[in-house]
């Protein structure tokens, strides 16, 4: 028996490999399960050069357990290993020196994976003893046992045994009882082994007997040797692409399509990628993609290795040129993360701009699914927006869709303002906006629908990108100022009139938690709407983004801001006016007469003390000044007053606004109730 300390003259060097080499326990499987295929693999390879001229036989890893000796044991009939070997391999950790190593990787433990293929260590993540039995495939090697309990401290000693390959053996420690349970193996076998080159038999295939479920003589295998991805896409049938997607997400709908990965230099990367069916619930959709390292499952988060937008791809990503378990900063400086980056996105937008070529017809089927993958990509990635730009597709009101260069044609002539500007009309909503939308078309305009996720963040792109142009929300304004053009018609209203109208629409306006209304005046056509409700477009964009994140979130806590429109020309608020002045037009030309003396001796009073002063403006004057002002605030709230009343009993005014609350899906509550029985009293 051979006895002996790890070779490491530090002796924290263990606990630190231990603790830190992986932050997983549960990946020492993975780790174990691993090295036993390379194990069966080296072997197939001195095969096939002619160093190995033995029988190879099967060459299945086996995963057992022994619930009584606390045991999970790793088995294969690959190389196995003499004691040099494991001296060097295992005693040796590898390390050309352990100072060297701890002077290199003091500040980055994690950089040490993959750099000296040390996974065999995280078995003691969960073992309080491992042992290694194995027998070199080199004729004339003798057998023999390694031991350690942990510690820097093993023992090899020679043992029997009679076939090739290597057990290694876990006694798992009580704090990690769970990987003693038949089912939590069987989870990480799927999850991490399910895709290995080599077959991973964990015990028997079971069937139901006589009512209860029993072993049976075969050999259960958990993974799929040969995978999809592995297998070149012209032996593969549209067909298998589905199977093999409904294997890898259970109770999901079929992909739109697919894009099968196959690169071998200057880097490795095979891999199936889809464009699952996505709607607008993107976190549920995200880390989706599957990484793996020679069909080794590694992780499903796989930021930093594709470009942020590619994360809501389904599917598998296989390369053995991603380094695995280093730091986000690190992959995003790799050159072979870049390269490989780069080159998923350049076949992504490649597939795309080929089915738009040849089949553009079911681009555009699918595009209420595509449009949020491509606007989310056209928004974080330059180089994919240059590229999308070429079949991404823009949608009107009835759903028909143009690339950017086709829409722009189709409303050149008809949308370009007295300014030189074309103005793109939108809406984000069909049924709410129905109203702005017919309005817009009756003078010819056609209404992009803007209603996806991104679309508040994709109309600010291309108002970058697209030049002289802007685009404008349907119900932002009046039709006649959506796209304003030459010789605007004129109000009739009187000053006066504007004025007095103004108080008569404010005093009956709702009162809308968190909202804020101006009366404005609009010279529109009789046939228009005589009110309406409209939202200004800068601050009502700039709302929408701070609600999903755009960085201006105090926009988010300011009130909604809503233009009350009144159409000065429409016969109704004609109407208003004059039964008004039918009304109340004597006690109004008094109160304006009182107003007008006070406003003059208010302006002679200001005049004489123009360039005096304080101390040299007589008292007298003060006082009179400050009764001045006292009776024109009299005067002018008593106006106030006298409206109020008068469209507090005049139904069309309430009725007026109700309607144009209504339109904008804004009446609610106590005010709905009282519209619904103010228009039955009307009717």
């Amino acid at each position: 028996m051979q006895k002996g300390s790890i070779g490491v003259s530090t002796e924290n060097i263990f606990p630190i490999i231990k603790k830190y080499l992986y932050s997983d326990h549960e990946i020492f499987l993975r780790e174990l399960v691993s090295n036993a295929v390379d194990a069966s693999q080296k072997l197939k390879t001195l095969a096939s050069v002619g160093e190995f001229k033995g029988e190879i036989g099967e060459l299945k890893v086996r995963v057992s357990l022994d619930e009584k000796k606390k045991t999970l044991t790793i088995s294969d009939s690959g190389v196995g290993m003499t004691a040099e070997e494991i001296d060097k391999y295992i005693n040796q950790l590898a390390f050309s020196g352990a100072n060297d190593f701890l002077e290199k990787y003091k500040k980055d433990v994690n950089a040490i994976i993959g750099h000296f293929g040390l996974g065999f260590y995280s078995s003691f993540m969960v073992a309080q003893k491992v042992e290694i039995h194995t027998l070199s495939y080199k004729e004339g090697a003798q057998p023999v046992k390694w031991s350690c309990d942990g510690s820097t401290e093993f023992t090899i000693e020679e043992i029997k045994k009679e076939t090739r390959g290597t057990d290694i053996v876990l006694y798992i420690d009580d704090e990690n009882k769970k990987f003693l349970e038949k089912d939590e193996i069987s989870r990480l076998l799927k999850k991490y082994c399910r895709f290995l080159p080599v077959e991973i038999v964990f015990g028997k295939q079971t069937e139901w007997k006589d009512g209860k479920s029993v072993d049976t003589d075969k050999d259960n295998v958990i993974n799929v040797t040969n995978p999809l991805w592995t297998r070149k896409p012209a032996e593969i049938k549209e067909e298998e692409y589905k199977e093999f997607y409904n294997d890898l997400y259970p109770m999901t709908e079929d992909p739109l399509f697919n894009i099968h990965l196959n690169v071998d230099y200057p880097f490795n990367l095979t891999g199936i990628l889809y464009f699952p069916k996505i709607k607008n619930n993107i976190e549920i959709q995200k880390n989706k993609i599957q990484l793996y390292s020679n069909q080794v499952y590694v992780t499903d988060s796989v930021e930093g290795i594709v470009p942020e937008f590619l994360t809501l791809l389904h599917g598998v990503i296989d390369s053995p040129d991603i380094p695995l378990n280093v730091s986000r900063s690190y992959l995003q400086s790799d050159s072979n993360v870049k390269k490989i980056s780069g080159h998923i996105t350049k076949k992504v937008s490649d597939r795309l701009e080929e089915i738009f070529k040849n089949d553009r017809k079911a681009l555009e089927d699918k595009w209420g699914d595509l449009k949020l993958f491509i606007e989310y990509g056209m928004l974080t990635d330059e180089k994919f927006y240059e590229r999308a730009a070429k079949f991404a597709l823009l949608t009107n009101t009835e759903n028909k869709h143009f690339t950017f260069g086709e829409y722009k044609d189709v409303i050149k002539s008809n949308h370009t303002d007295k300014d030189g500007n074309l103005v793109y009309l939108y809406s984000t909503n069909k049924d709410e906006q129905y109203s702005f939308i017919e309005a817009a078309k009756s003078k010819g305009y056609d209404v992009l629908l803007m209603d996806g996720h991104f679309d508040v963040h994709f109309v600010n792109l291309l108002e970058q990108k697209f030049e002289k142009s802007r685009f404008v929300r349907v119900d932002s304004d009046v039709v006649e100022k959506l796209i304003p053009k030459e010789g605007e018609k004129e109000l009739t209203l009187t000053a006066t009139q504007r004025e007095e109208l103004t108080s008569l629409f404010s005093s009956q306006i709702p009162q809308l938690a968190k909202s804020h209304f101006v009366v404005s005046f609009e010279a529109m056509g009789e046939k228009d709407s005589p009110v309406m409700i409209t939202q200004q477009e800068f601050m009502r964009r700039m709302k929408e983004m701070s609600a999903l994140g755009g960085g201006m979130m105090f926009y988010g806590d300011m009130p909604d801001s809503y233009n009350l429109v009144v159409n000065g020309n429409h016969p109704m608020i004609s109407r208003i006016s004059n039964d008004l002045e039918a009304e109340l037009g004597d006690k109004l030309k008094t109160i304006y007469g009182r107003i007008s003396s006070l406003d003059s001796r208010k302006s002679e009073l200001e005049a004489a003390r123009k360039d005096k002063k304080e101390e040299e403006i007589p008292q007298a004057e003060k006082e009179e000044m400050d009764d001045v002002e006292k009776k024109l605030s009299e005067q002018k709230a008593k106006k106030e007053e006298l409206l109020k009343n008068y469209a507090s009993k005049n139904k069309l005014i309430s009725q007026l606004i109700d309607l144009a609350l209504l339109s904008n899906n804004m009446l609610k509550g106590e005010a709905l109730s009282k519209f619904v029985k103010r228009s039955i009293e009307l009717i």
